[in-house]
C-alpha cells in the first residue's frame, strides 16, 4: 500500500512540475502575423528536403525573430502539419509522397 501511494504522489509531484515548466514554456511576447505563419508553411512545404530549425530560419524569405519561428513551429506541430524527426521539420499536411505510402502501406 505504501508503495502505491509513493508512485501516486510521485506521478502528482511530475504533473505539478509539467504544468509549471509548461506555462513557463508558454509566455509569449510577439505573436506572428498571419502571412509571417503562411510564409513559414510555405517554405517547409515547398523545400526539397528537411530543415533544421535553424536552417529553416535562415532560408526563411524574410527575417523573422527566432523566439517568432519557436511559436509557429509550436503551433505547426499541435496542429498536426509537421513533425519533428531527429531535430529535422518534415511537412505531413497534404504531403502527396507521405499519402500514397500510407494508402500502399499494410494494416497490422
Amino acid at each position: 500500500m505504501k508503495s502505491v501511494f509513493v508512485s501516486y504522489i510521485n506521478l502528482l509531484v511530475i504533473s505539478i512540475y509539467n504544468k509549471v515548466v509548461f506555462m513557463q514554456a508558454r509566455t509569449v511576447l510577439h505573436y506572428p502575423r498571419l502571412d509571417t505563419v503562411i510564409m513559414v508553411e510555405d517554405t517547409i512545404k515547398d523545400s526539397k528536403e528537411e530543415f533544421t530549425k535553424t536552417a529553416l530560419w535562415r532560408e526563411l524569405p524574410k527575417k523573422v525573430q527566432y523566439q517568432t519561428l519557436q511559436v509557429i513551429l509550436d503551433y505547426l506541430f499541435e496542429s498536426k502539419k509537421i513533425l519533428f524527426m531527429e531535430n529535422k521539420i518534415v511537412w505531413i499536411a497534404s504531403n502527396s509522397k507521405l499519402d500514397s505510402l500510407v494508402s500502399n502501406g499494410k494494416e497490422y
